[in-house]
């Protein structure tokens, strides 16, 4: 495996994009691929190879990342172009699918000889666009050489969760509970402070520096104070994420009042014509509406 492998991105939304730019200023070559081409094409002016299909992306791949939206865009992704995986590829599956999602993937990977390692980021847009994502893992840690060059560039750090794919999964779904809690909190609590006719920004001061402040906080407060959506990581993604965490938790017997409060109040977003915008648009389900 070369110091400078060739990665194939599958998916160019915003982190797959993201991604990309952060593998091409790290030197790599990357080729790129994304079911509405359009959403690519801008990549090649980062130096990628925006190609036609999944397969001729993956062809001649050292390192193929997959980035796509769930479990099932995935998988008919990967058995389409499968064959065109090497004998020496190794398949960093990033996209967030949760527990059964996982094992899935893992599995159809083993049953073709594809050399597959569990890694979902955490971090949104910014992050992704900077190679600052937290990235964890989980699977045979001799891989690790041949993936490292590539989890540098995309990440100020990686975590290895454990030898057993899913691991890492596992793991993402604990900690987007906790991000979509804090996100839904701040919109709850701006939104009680409006209500009771209390400017909404001195909740932000009143935490700020404190033990129950947070940079998230902060910087999800300040979108919602301004109305400001636009898209880092979108309600409907999070919406998703909740599904696979309330499904995850009951499986593993785990009480799910919250989140399943957490599922409402995001669906309700979308309903609301926010499914597209930042999750921070949770807050106007809160929100008092007097129009």
């Amino acid at each position: 495996m070369t110091s400078t492998p060739t990665v194939a991105v599958l998916g160019t939304g915003i982190m797959g994009a993201g991604m990309a730019r952060s593998l091409r200023r790290a030197d790599l070559p990357v080729r790129v691929w994304n079911r509405s081409r359009d959403k690519a094409e801008p990549l090649a002016q980062a130096g990628a190879t925006v190609s036609d299909t999944a397969a001729e992306a993956v062809d001649g791949a050292d390192v193929v990342v997959t980035m796509l939206y769930d479990h099932e865009a995935v998988r008919s992704t990967v058995e389409q172009c499968a064959d065109a995986f090497g004998s020496d590829t190794v398949w960093l599956q990033a996209s967030t699918v949760g527990v059964a999602g996982t094992e899935a993937l893992a599995s159809l990977a083993a049953g073709r000889g594809i050399a597959f390692l569990d890694a979902p980021v955490l971090g949104t847009k910014d992050p992704a666009e900077k190679g600052a994502l937290v990235v964890l893992v989980s699977g045979d840690r001799s891989l690790a050489d041949r993936v490292q060059p590539v989890l540098d560039a995309v990440g100020s750090r990686t975590m290895w969760v454990g030898d057993e794919a899913g691991a890492a999964s596992r793991l993402k779904l604990a900690v987007n509970s906790w991000v979509a809690t804090i996100n839904a909190g701040v919109g709850q609590a701006l939104a009680l402070a409006e209500g009771l006719g209390v400017d909404p920004r001195l909740f932000l001061e009143a935490i700020g520096g404190g033990p129950t402040d947070t940079p998230y906080a902060q910087l999800k407060g300040g979108l919602v104070l301004e109305r400001a959506y636009s898209p880092a990581f979108a309600v409907d993604n999070v919406s998703k994420d909740v599904g696979l965490m309330v499904e995850a938790a009951t499986q593993a017997g785990v009480d799910t009042r919250v989140l399943e409060a957490l599922a409402a109040a995001y669906a309700r977003a979308s309903e609301q014509g926010h499914g597209g915008d930042d999750m921070a648009a949770v807050a106007e389900v809160f929100r008092v509406h007097r129009d």
